[in-house]
């Protein structure tokens, strides 16, 4: 499997590309800030892959992960994918930011007021099967950094796992649609019953694996989910 990744400049999102190889299709994970977007960066790699892009999976709807994703779908079509729970706020993106918070007052300076959703969106359901570009996916609602936040499961061997588990750390619960008691059920429920051969490629910072998160994560342990 062809595994590439861009992070954005802004808040250091990974955006990842997967293929099942190079001159096939591929898919792009959270598509994030840039200036003025992230669609070159992503299209260069595609370009050194010689891929063809069909879809974009969007983990949650914070904008630091779905902010290309209009000029992106312009520029090449593409269909959408995000939970149900989350599709509104990909065109108000608003409802899940501390209104005088750090990332609305960016927004503010990019001049980004008018958000709209593209043209083709497929809402995604807890457990729900599809096969894209060759690839096996499985979503999984795991609620808790938003209401709709998603994790995908790709040929029983990658973990897409947005902004939910990271190497050593989790998600934050503090925002809009945020849970802190959603989080712990959805690590103890939906995290901790993963395999451990699972690859894990986070919404920010370097990939890891089940098995590592599980024996050194703080967040995965008895005295944090109790």
């Amino acid at each position: 499997m062809l595994i590439d990744r861009i992070v954005a400049p802004y808040f250091e999102t990974n955006c990842w590309i997967l293929s099942t190889g190079t001159n096939q299709e591929c898919l792009i994970i959270d598509p994030g800030m840039a200036k003025p977007d992230l669609v070159a960066a992503i299209m260069d790699k595609i370009s050194k892959h010689n891929l063809k892009p069909v879809a974009v999976l969007i983990t949650h709807g914070h904008i630091d992960h779905f902010f290309s994703l209009v000029p992106l779908t312009k520029a090449t079509p593409l269909r959408t994918y995000i939970s149900t729970q989350d599709r509104y706020l990909l065109s108000d993106p608003l409802k899940s930011l501390m209104q005088d918070g750090p990332t609305k007052h960016l927004i503010d300076s990019f001049g980004a007021k008018d958000f709209k959703e593209p043209d083709e969106i497929i809402e995604l359901a807890d457990f729900q099967k599809f096969d894209i570009a060759g690839l096996t996916i499985e979503s999984i609602l795991a609620p808790g950094h938003t209401k709709g936040s998603l994790m995908f499961e790709i040929n029983d061997v990658q973990l897409i796992s947005g902004d939910v588990l990271f190497a050593g750390s989790i998600g934050r619960t503090d925002l809009p649609t945020g849970s802190a008691s959603d989080m712990r059920k959805t690590l103890k429920e939906r995290v901790l019953t993963l395999p451990d051969h699972l690859n894990v490629l986070p919404g920010h910072g370097p990939q890891t694996t089940i098995a590592n998160e599980r024996r050194n994560n703080p967040y995965l342990q008895g005295e944090f989910l109790d």
